[in-house]
């Protein structure tokens, strides 16, 4: 499947086989495997590989979607919303480290790569929101992860830092004897 081009995004492919892509969102650059050849047709990318061997398919496959993804991060950028749930936890972004009180008894920063723009939301009665953006999706997803993984939903109140729409099951307590 070719890679289409949108307004405002240019290619470059260099001899040793690195795929820069520049845009108003950003620049990104990925080094290939020399195995898959890449082309410029017709404003599309389009990826080749030499045989239909498992390996030549797991690979095209890979910087594909690679390519797709930095296309569509340059152009339009991606974006994450987690929640953050329970009585007493805060959130606060300053700069590009966020404050967050997660029941610990500290203060738990995390600074944030460069990249990723964060804000924060939090409104009375409603649990804080953190939204970060980015146009690379491998360094926004990695940090979203990482931030979940300070204080996860537990299965029995569902507190703890969760993505946006995602759905915790929960676990019946302890049945008082009868």
């Amino acid at each position: 499947m070719p890679i289409h081009l949108p307004a405002g995004v240019e290619i470059q492919i260099s001899d040793d086989n690195v795929l820069s892509v520049k845009g108003p969102k950003g620049q990104l650059t990925q080094k290939v495997n020399p195995i898959i050849t890449m082309k410029m047709e017709d404003g599309s990318l389009h990826f080749e590989r030499p045989s239909d061997s498992r390996e030549h398919k797991a690979l095209h496959g890979l910087y594909r979607a690679l390519a797709a993804n930095m296309v569509k991060g340059v152009s339009e950028g991606f974006k994450t919303v987690q929640e953050v749930i329970g009585v007493g936890y805060k959130v606060q972004a300053n700069g590009n480290v966020l404050e967050m009180d997660l029941g610990f008894s500290h203060k738990v920063y995390f600074e944030l790569a460069p990249e990723i723009k964060v804000e924060t939301v939090t409104e009375k009665g409603k649990n804080p929101i953190i939204t970060m953006t980015c146009c690379d999706k491998q360094i926004l997803g990695l940090a979203a992860a990482k931030i979940r993984s300070l204080r996860k939903p537990e299965p029995y109140k569902g507190k703890g830092i969760r993505f946006q729409g995602e759905e915790v099951r929960k676990k019946a307590g302890k049945a008082a004897a009868k």
